[in-house]
């Protein structure tokens, strides 16, 4: 290990996939490809969403936060992926580390949350359809939005400057893709128990907590859609609601593994694999899962890109 006579490095090596190196190019040319597609993709979910009049509901100004919400993800890890996978120097700045740190964590913890928040707003519209909009009106919603955004902030706040706080005894190296917090908590050395049974108390309030309320909405939500006469309504109450579905199942399910499940159940490589899934994959599939599963979203999109056109 690398060792320095300082409280904390100037620097931190990435170690990533150091021990498969044949996966570096890959890796590189897919992230290549996909970063440019997840801030396109959801550059333009927020665009129609603004724009389009027929956009302007909850259940948009939700997704709107959600494609903002993972364009900040992804950028907060992605360039210095591309700059590490392009280069032999494996190196972040400390201060790059400590604001990839608060950034991620930020943007992780409130999508969990928001992501609960969106099934809420389903199960308003489904079971409740004839209070909709008294239930979600435009104070409740920016209420909620800014609920979430502040426990998200004041969550990864707090924990990763108390986690920063841990001594690291001279240690520079870190076995990851990325600053997150509980590769840092591994890394220290000295009494961290504490620091890991607090992480692991905020992750079942930020990750089962949500999940549970998730399941819950759908649980009221499937019962009402087969109570219903119509087989249109159904058609689209499922269309609007699998969207939202899978966009859960694509985020929670690397969030389970990775912060619910024993350690000893977890393997060296998959921390890294569990974040390029839910820092990159997720972000990128998003805009075109609400998009190709939306008519309400396509319809918008064709209208933009109409338009444009025809004013050029």
């Amino acid at each position: 290990m690398s060792v320095i006579n300082e409280s904390h490095p100037q620097e931190f090596i990435l170690l990533g996939f150091a021990d498969q190196l044949w996966l570096e190019l890959p890796l590189f040319i897919i992230l290549l490809i996909t970063y440019p597609m997840a801030i396109i993709g959801n550059i333009a979910i927020i665009l129609v969403s603004k724009l389009d009049p027929r956009l302007h509901s909850p259940m948009y100004f939700f997704l709107t936060n959600l494609s903002f919400l993972d364009m900040c993800y992804t950028t907060s890890i992605v360039p210095q992926m591309l700059s590490n996978l392009g280069s032999s120097k494996k190196t972040i700045s400390y201060v790059g580390c400590v604001v990839q740190l608060y950034i991620f964590s930020i943007m992780g913890s409130t999508e969990c949350l928001l992501l609960a928040i969106m099934s809420f707003d389903r199960y308003v519209a489904i079971c409740r359809p004839l209070h909709y909009t008294l239930v979600m009106n435009q104070r409740l919603c920016l209420l909620l939005a800014s609920s979430v955004w502040l426990t998200g902030i004041t969550y990864a706040v707090s924990e990763a400057t108390v986690t920063l706080q841990l001594p690291l005894c001279g240690v520079n190296k870190l076995d990851h893709l990325l600053c997150e917090i509980p590769v840092l908590i591994k890394t220290a050395c000295g009494e961290k128990k504490v620091n890991e049974r607090t992480l692991s108390v905020l992750c079942i309030f930020l990750v089962a907590l949500p999940l549970c309320l998730i399941v819950a909405s759908y649980v009221s939500i499937g019962s009402a859609i087969f109570k219903m006469n119509s087989s249109e309504g159904r058609r689209k109450a499922f269309g609007t609601c699998s969207s939202h579905l899978l966009v859960v199942f694509l985020f929670y399910g690397p969030a389970i593994s990775m912060y619910l499940l024993p350690p000893s159940s977890i393997s060296r490589e998959q921390p890294k694999f569990m974040a390029l899934f839910y820092g990159v994959v997720t972000p990128t599939l998003n805009p075109f899962i609400y998009t190709l599963r939306n008519k309400d979203v396509k319809g918008a999109l064709e209208r933009l890109m109409r338009g444009t056109f025809s004013f050029k």
